[in-house]
């Protein structure tokens, strides 16, 4: 009874939260790497945790308090962090899945280990355990992946988006570990605000992607449709090159246009996938397809760094352009 209270809630939350994701942009394999790595870092942190605290001299309940939050979420955001670095994550959706595996992970190990060593135990611990603070660990990473990518995509610094993330995650934490209030009232509130939370920041995402996807696509589509058709210069971004191409060679300016062309091939192609996700259909991955991302990062480079900056005001490549163009290197799924 103990094993199915204490670990089951969490792991069927962290199922719920993949079975909702209706563009399912989360990576089985990634979720699974995740999941263990939350695991792993219970082990580290254990071992961190008790050198630490016979190091500082401290007690174990200020020191559960005070030190062992930042320990333990620091290094569950770690793979998170890596993540979004890499540019695997996008939207807040996937965010919230990949730090709620970490954060699984963490206090199923964490629920095992009480589990194997604690001795004369009630219904009761099990529940606040499975119901609080495992949710509160799977909170607490998921709440740092959402701040940091929505610092990130904001075109905050990663290390500034790192800290609005991983600081109200350890505040979390920490205010979790001080028992202000009755352990059972502490996990009423966390199993109940919690996933309203979650369903309320879901529903807002797919909200912001389905229109990111509408908008965006329908715009692409219509300027390729123009520079396939020669009608590239009557538009506002073919009026823009023109203002500009005094400043470079002709090469240059013809890298320019061939990096839009092809930039928007690639884009359509990721929205095109997205959409295909969300309806249930897998994602089309063709051949030429990473031929043509290395022939961008060359005509990116032959562009050069004023070329580049002078045609960002066409083609941003912010955190989440780079994302979508990613995804057409993941095989589907």
């Amino acid at each position: 009874m103990s094993l199915i209270v204490s670990l089951l809630p969490v792991v069927l939350f962290l199922v719920f939260l993949i079975y909702i994701d209706s563009f399912k942009l989360v990576s089985v394999r990634t979720i699974v790497v995740c999941f263990f790595y939350g695991m792993l870092t219970t082990v580290v942190a254990y071992f961190i945790n008790t050198w630490l605290c016979g190091f500082l001299g401290m007690e174990f309940t200020p020191y559960s308090r005070l030190i062992s939050p930042v320990v333990e979420e620091l290094l569950k955001a770690g793979l998170v962090l890596l993540l979004v670095m890499r540019r695997k994550v996008g939207f807040m959706i996937d965010a919230a899945i990949y730090g709620f595996a970490v954060g699984t992970g963490f206090a199923v190990a964490e629920n095992i280990y009480y589990i194997m060593t604690a001795e004369n135990t009630g219904v009761i611990l099990w529940m606040v355990r499975g119901f609080g603070t495992a949710l509160m660990h799977g909170g607490g990473t998921t709440l740092f992946a959402v701040l940091m990518l929505s610092a990130i995509s904001r075109g905050y610094p990663s290390s500034r988006g790192f800290f609005w993330g991983i600081l109200p995650a350890v505040v979390l934490h920490s205010v979790n570990n001080h028992f202000l209030v009755s352990p059972v009232i502490s996990t009423l509130f966390i199993f109940v605000s919690f996933p309203l939370l979650v369903m309320l920041m879901f529903k807002h995402s797919e909200s912001k992607l389905q229109q990111w996807l509408e908008i965006e696509f329908d715009t692409e589509v219509q300027l390729l449709n123009k520079m396939r058709q020669g009608g590239f210069l009557a538009t506002k971004a073919g009026a823009y090159l023109v203002s500009v191409k005094d400043r470079f060679s002709s090469e240059v300016v013809l890298d320019m246009y061939c990096f839009i062309r092809l930039y928007l091939e690639l884009s359509i192609k990721a929205k095109r996938n997205l959409m295909l996700r969300e309806n249930g259909f897998p994602a089309i991955i063709e051949p030429d397809t990473v031929n043509q991302l290395k022939e961008l990062e060359a005509l990116k480079k032959q562009i050069g760094k004023t070329g580049w900056i002078a045609l960002s005001p066409l083609i941003r490549m912010d955190y989440r352009d780079l994302w979508k163009l990613n995804q057409l290197k993941e095989q589907p799924r």
